[in-house]
């Protein structure tokens, strides 16, 4: 193990306050995708749910001759009923699995080998298939389980899952819910018309938020919480399952601007990649309008690189603050603003990033700070009371905070978080193991990493990948760690095709496909470790 590796560990295992926290149902997916990517297959995930399932009934009856009846929707819910089926069978327990829905119906692949694993053993549970509500038939056993629907399940009831619900309520059996009863919000708890009244419920991994509001308070019964083998890392470490919760489906009856407007406010006669890279990977995201601030001269050089891209030319060699007046236009119109690439640090700059600060916090828009615009805030930092991102390296971050950042990575880690919170900011903090803290949350990156991303510009890259997710309407640290997938992981693709003669341009066009799959960079990963 190395020496990042054995710090990482350490400080996973003393600092486990998260581990009683409730998730919402949209984390957990998450953390199940990142579990999948550190090499714990779903399949194995709900081999362990039922199993644990079963512990739990084979706790409070006995196996010989218990009839235990569980009714299975086609979905991953109902894959973990498959499996409990099967160990319960096992033990001695009379098994009846009553599938609501037709076999074709179940698309995921490992719901269908568990569904094909159980014709396989009919001697030791019967499967009935009731493809609508007039075949469900009357419940008889000592227990019944409710495996019908999982967290992503949102709304009002139909049939004929809802006429399955009335049927689980009107038995006389024990009723155990796998992960959350059906009816249940797993996020707000909200009830619409029907839902399982559990007399247990089994939470898989840990309790869903939804269970400790006080409309499903009735519903669940007693609460238990289960393992079914999602890592301690699968939490910290960024993985794939970071990008999907930054997924922003497009609808049918989209309009301009609905999925972000970006103002990029950096350049200067000597710099004018480094803005023009953050404006490219935003647009790359899938942010409407992007608009690129810089002085004039600056910004006609810019034009020519892209037509999708909209230049507002400042007056004078560098931004100051008789620009102010004419941002503040743009800054209204703007979802999120990138405050600082190839800014340049000028007497006059400094004093005009102050005052941009202050104008878009006054508006509240989320606000990502790299590079000179980092540097030159950090010379009247304050706590900040709007969403905000810094995304400094070592050298900026000492600028930042006035410390260097501890070696030691377990120190540097709660440095910075306490960073975090005194700015009450997200902090990217990009390195070897890059780290990302809101003050309470932790994420690392020490996967997605390689030594051709020392190549300038890849930080420029970053920025406007984040910066498009905070003007999409993603939370700061969401919009943090999925930037920094995103952006090691085309590095890596770039690498797997180039190798180590990458430009910084060269990420942009891997960012779609990263984003369209993340966990195609599985086989990356798998090469290099």
């Amino acid at each position: 193990m190395s020496e990042a590796s054995s710090s990482i560990s350490k400080w996973c295992v003393k600092d486990l306050s998260f581990q009683g926290e409730d998730i919402t149902g949209r984390i957990m997916a998450a953390l199940e995708a990142n579990a999948e990517y550190f090499g714990v297959s779903t399949l194995q995930m709900m081999e362990n749910a039922g199993s644990s399932v079963a512990k739990e009934i084979t706790a409070r009856f006995k196996s010989d001759g218990t009839r235990v009846v569980i009714v299975a929707g086609t979905g991953g819910n109902g894959g973990d009923g498959m499996v409990a089926a099967r160990h319960l069978a096992y033990l001695g327990f009379r098994i009846e699995l009553i599938l609501i829905g037709r076999p074709e119906d179940v698309k995921r692949e490992i719901v269908q080998r568990n569904w094909m694993a159980l014709q396989f053993i009919g001697d030791s549970v019967k499967t009935v298939v009731a493809t609508d509500s007039a075949l469900i038939p009357k419940l008889e056993g000592e227990v019944i389980v409710d495996a019908l629907l999982g967290t992503g399940a949102k709304g009002r009831l139909r049939p004929p899952i809802l006429e399955a619900v009335k049927a689980i309520n009107e038995a006389s059996g024990f009723k155990v819910a796998i992960d959350l009863p059906t009816g249940v919000d797993s996020d707000s708890g909200e009830i619409q018309g029907e839902a399982v009244k559990a007399d247990l419920t089994v939470a898989l991994h840990r309790s869903k938020t939804g269970l400790s509001s006080s409309s499903a308070k009735s519903f669940i019964g007693e609460l238990v919480v289960a393992g079914i083998g999602v890592p301690r890392e699968a939490e910290y470490y960024i993985g794939p399952g970071d990008v999907f919760l930054t997924r922003k489906p497009r609808l049918s009856d989209s309009h301009k601007g609905d999925y972000g407007r970006l103002l990029v406010v950096g350049g200067s006669e000597t710099y004018a990649g480094a803005p023009t890279l953050a404006a490219m990977a935003a647009m790359r995201v899938g942010v409407d309008l992007v608009f690129l601030a810089a002085p004039s001269a600056t910004a006609h050089d810019i034009a020519s690189f892209s037509p999708s891209l909209i230049t507002l030319k400042l007056k004078g060699d560098h931004l100051s603050s008789r620009n102010i007046a004419f941002l503040r236009g743009f800054v209204e119109k703007s979802s999120a603003v990138i405050l600082g690439p190839g800014l340049g640090l000028h007497k006059d700059t400094i004093e005009a990033v102050r005052s941009l600060v202050d104008l878009v916090g006054k508006m509240r828009i989320p606000l990502l700070l790299d590079a000179d615009g980092l540097k030159a805030f950090a010379e009247s930092k304050r706590h900040l009371d709007f969403p905000v991102v810094f995304t400094p390296h070592a050298g900026e971050y000492k600028i930042l905070v006035g410390e260097e950042p501890p070696r030691e990575l377990e120190k540097k880690i709660e440095h910075v978080r306490r960073s975090a919170k005194e700015l009450n900011s997200v902090i990217l903090l990009k390195g070897a193991v890059d780290v990302v803290s809101d003050g309470v949350r932790l994420k690392l990156n020490k996967v997605v990493h390689n030594p051709g991303m020392t190549v300038g510009g890849t930080g420029d890259v970053l920025s406007g990948i984040v910066g498009a997710f905070l003007s999409q309407g993603f939370n700061p640290f969401e919009s943090a760690a999925a930037g920094v997938f995103i952006n090691g992981a085309a590095g890596d693709f770039v690498v797997q095709e180039k190798g180590y003669h990458m430009l910084a341009a060269d990420l942009i066009d891997w960012i779609p496909r990263v984003m369209d799959n993340p966990m195609s960079h599985i086989q990356v990963r798998k090469k290099s470790t």
